[in-house]
């Protein structure tokens, strides 16, 4: 059923960019193709091939206050048009948050950042503000600019990249109590934020760029990243030849490798690479600290919980590699437990493809995707125990 729904999916992704001119009734149709696979694939979550490992998850309190969030996302609400809220508002338990994908030109739902004024954009940006940290808010606002880049290196073609081309949608209704949340979707950029009382569970998480530092336009200087990138190197480089040999799955990196985008909710993955249990100490801090980059986009209360959860799986970590490990290489690599996959990627150029030789992975074009393994991607292992507990 997978292999189908992906097949299907690549076949929506092939179409391109022409895809998007097309009549809105066709895009309307891809959009009920994409609902009635997802029917027939229900939500399982990533897992090894000896199944779902329960008891991973479970409600309790953080002592970290969501107030901040549920208040913005209600101002957020209340300066909606009737007509934007309409459209904006699903239920908690709608499949619209299986729905994200990275490519520009996917038929996305919500209110866009392009159809909105600046008090209605202000108060997106209050959402966004409220829930994650302060280099959670900046990484987001530098993809989203470093989409308009990419428009101005493709002729000033804002009508297909520029930074207002993301869109909002909120599930179920903000609540001291009870399970909601909101997305953000667009090009390099979607967060899934899911909220139940003072836990909150953000995966799937997605970004990237191209390209990742802008050398000219509106945005010269942006850059994003780097760090992720040069402490990934920093780590397999630093290891024992030996374990470098162990945490290598592949010397070669032709294409892209990441597994964890859309339409993967539910793929079976087994750990490969180097567990963390044979790393020496120096080793383990490394890996922490890079894991840390990804985790702390979150507001800080709730990235130390999350780092928390992260550390009490660490001798069960995996680090895989791709590819080689000069100063300059290109490659992927992945971090995977129990209850964090991460994955980073060089990818091929698509956007800038007319701006560089050859079609093999680049530096400037990254993806990096950070899940919940186990059942609790978009928050639905606490869902279900919710439901179970309370209905």
């Amino acid at each position: 059923m997978l292999r189908h729904l992906l097949a299907v999916t690549l076949a929506l992704l092939t179409a391109g960019a022409a895809l998007a001119q097309r009549p809105g009734d066709r895009m309307r149709e891809r959009s009920r193709q994409i609902d009635a696979r997802l029917a027939d694939d229900p939500y399982v979550g990533i897992h090894g091939s000896s199944g779902i490992q329960r008891g991973l998850y479970r409600i309790e309190s953080t002592g970290v206050s969501t107030e901040p969030v549920r208040e913005a996302a209600e101002k957020f609400l209340a300066v909606l048009t009737a007509e934007q809220r309409a459209k904006t508002t699903f239920a908690v338990d709608d499949d619209e948050w299986r729905k994200w994908m990275n490519q520009h030109f996917y038929v996305r739902q919500g209110v866009g950042f392009d159809e909105m004024d600046e008090a209605q954009r202000e108060a997106a940006f209050g959402l966004m503000r409220a829930s994650l940290s302060a280099d959670g808010l900046k990484l987001s606002r530098d993809i989203m600019n470093l989409n308009r880049t990419l428009g101005e290196l493709n002729g000033d073609n804002f009508a297909e990249y520029n930074e207002w081309l993301y869109w909002i949608t909120v599930m179920g209704e903000p609540s001291a109590d009870q399970p909601w949340g909101w997305q953000v979707d667009g090009h390099h950029l979607i967060i899934n934020y899911f909220v139940l009382g003072d836990q909150v569970v953000m995966t799937p998480l997605f970004v990237g760029s191209e390209p990742v530092i802008a050398e000219s336009g509106k945005f010269k200087g942006t850059a994003i990243m780097q760090r992720e990138q040069d402490q990934g190197l920093a780590l397999i480089r630093s290891l024992p030849a030996e374990q470098q040999t162990k945490a290598i799955i592949e010397t070669s990196k032709a294409g892209n490798d990441n597994l964890g985008e859309a339409f993967s909710d539910n793929i079976v993955l087994d750990y490969a690479g180097i567990a963390a249990s044979k790393l020496s100490p120096d080793a383990r801090a490394r890996l922490l600290d890079l894991i840390g980059l990804y985790v702390h986009n979150l507001r800080e209360g709730h990235a130390r919980v999350r780092m928390a959860e992260v550390e009490a799986h660490l001798d069960e970590t995996h680090f895989a590699w791709i590819g080689a490990t000069d100063e300059d290489a290109v490659f992927y690599y992945r971090i995977h437990s129990p209850v964090i996959l991460i994955e980073f990627d060089h990818q091929r150029p698509v956007g800038i493809r007319h701006l560089v030789e050859g079609r093999a992975p680049i530096r400037q074009h990254i993806h990096a995707v950070v899940r919940t393994p186990n059942g609790n991607d978009y928050g639905k292992d606490l869902l279900r125990q919710h439901y179970e507990r309370d209905h």
